[in-house]
């Protein structure tokens, strides 16, 4: 069950109140590893929406505001990518990995086709993905999402420098990281009624900050602008009309490098997931619905 969300406005910020949070559980793919899997049913014979949060974020952390209403209409499968929250452990962050971990989660789920929703990392993987497994994404709904990085001189400073820090270091964020993992709880704490803050500073802690450096290091890598054209699947873009992350020119880009995408955009930061749910959430619902649409 879904609870009810109702907006609180917190100074410049409007923060939905939730009653509760559906849990998950821990699943395991073969050959890969555990994850930890949210799978919300939705309406019998619904499409298929898979989540993918951002970096240094959870799936639940980035999703909760969107869950109640993404529900009513859709099966919505979220789950932890690697080396953030209880997602995968493994010996390298590697964005192609991460593309076909959402395969392997959703043969552990009998699930055929889906579309993927991704947000800023978790678009990137969405990006991939649909790269990667033309048979198995259905869709696309990419929000706050970049196709590429290193284009200005700051980019090439910022993640050019997380780069030399992960060589530097190593296999040691990963040490570091596993030793956070090993001391959380198997599953989440469920959220306790009026204690929704709380709730989301554990999430955010989950997340080792040690991962952090292989993870910027390796999507500053990301270039998607060779094959973008070549996708073929029903598309739209959420684009954060306010984000200084993400350069908004660089996610109109985007929608228009894609054949066919709607787009969709919100008046808001690169948080807008989590600090302006009552702006982002009924531009993610019409981005959800222009794509079923044309599946």
């Amino acid at each position: 069950m879904v609870g009810t969300a109702r907006p609180v406005r917190t100074g410049p910020f409007v923060v939905p109140a939730v009653d509760e949070i559906p849990g998950g559980r821990m699943l395991d793919l073969p050959g890969r590893g555990r994850t930890y899997v949210v799978d919300i049913p939705g309406p019998p014979g619904a499409p298929v929406l898979i989540l993918l949060h951002g970096t240094a974020c959870t799936a639940a952390l980035n999703w909760f505001p969107a869950l109640e209403t993404l529900s009513a209409r859709y099966r919505v499968v979220l789950f932890d990518q690697r080396w953030h929250g209880r997602g995968i452990q493994s010996a390298r962050f590697r964005l192609a990995d991460c593309a076909d971990d959402v395969v392997a989660v959703a043969d552990a789920l009998g699930l055929d086709r889906f579309v993927c929703v991704g947000y800023s990392l978790g678009g990137i993987v969405s990006l991939l993905a649909a790269h990667q497994h033309p048979d198995r994404v259905a869709g696309l709904v990419l929000c706050a999402t970049p196709y590429r990085f290193q284009e200005k001189w700051r980019e090439r400073a910022f993640h050019r420098g997380f780069a030399s820090v992960a060589d530097a270091l190593g296999d040691y964020p990963y040490r570091r990281a596993r030793r956070l993992t090993r001391s959380l709880p198997d599953l989440p704490p469920a959220l306790v009624p009026g204690q929704l803050r709380r709730w989301a500073v554990g999430e955010f802690r989950s997340t080792s900050g040690w991962a952090l450096a292989p993870v910027l290091a390796e999507i500053g890598t990301f270039d998607a602008s060779s094959w973008l054209p070549e996708l073929r699947v029903p598309t739209a873009v959420v684009i954060t009309t306010k984000d200084r992350a993400i350069p908004v020119y660089r996610q109109i880009e985007l929608a228009a490098a894609v054949p066919g995408s709607s787009v969709h955009p919100v008046a808001a930061g690169h948080a807008a997931c989590a600090v302006a749910p009552d702006r982002f959430v009924p531009a993610l619902a019409d981005a959800c619905r222009s794509v079923t649409a044309r599946l």
